[in-house]
């Protein structure tokens, strides 16, 4: 069981994707587009954001919703980094590694999304069961 948002899986990879996603755009070539940096950089907190408050939330039905808004976040941060890929700030090693990042957490949402909307356990948040795992 998950007693803290930190616990559980899908956070600490929302944590690897933001500190990922801060290192690369810490380089030259993102210096002087601010725009995308900045909002690469947000749409990564954003993920780790809503999946903490949305754990501390009053109910279940906040709690996904708020998963909602982190993966929709996760799919900003992939949109994102297509673009920064494109504009050559991004080698294709790196670009895979992040892209992969974000898309991981985005399954593992959609995977604890699933398991909450159809679990009749009520009180505290679980966190999924091995069989639900996207590695």
């Amino acid at each position: 069981m998950a007693e803290r948002f930190e616990d559980l899986r899908a956070w600490k990879t929302a944590r690897t994707l933001t500190n990922r996603v801060y290192a690369l755009t810490k380089t030259k070539d993102f210096e002087n587009d601010w725009a995308l940096k900045d909002q690469i950089r947000r749409a990564a907190i954003s993920v780790m954001s809503n999946i903490a408050e949305g754990f501390e939330s009053r109910t279940r039905s906040l709690f996904v919703d708020f998963l909602g808004r982190a993966k929709a976040s996760a799919g900003e941060v992939r949109s994102q980094l297509v673009i920064a890929r494109d504009q050559q700030y991004l080698n294709a090693e790196e670009f895979e590694e992040v892209h992969d990042l974000a898309d991981k957490v985005s399954r593992q949402l959609f995977n604890l999304i699933q398991h909450l909307e159809q679990s009749d356990e009520p009180g505290h948040v679980r966190e999924l069961p091995e069989e639900y795992i996207t590695d």
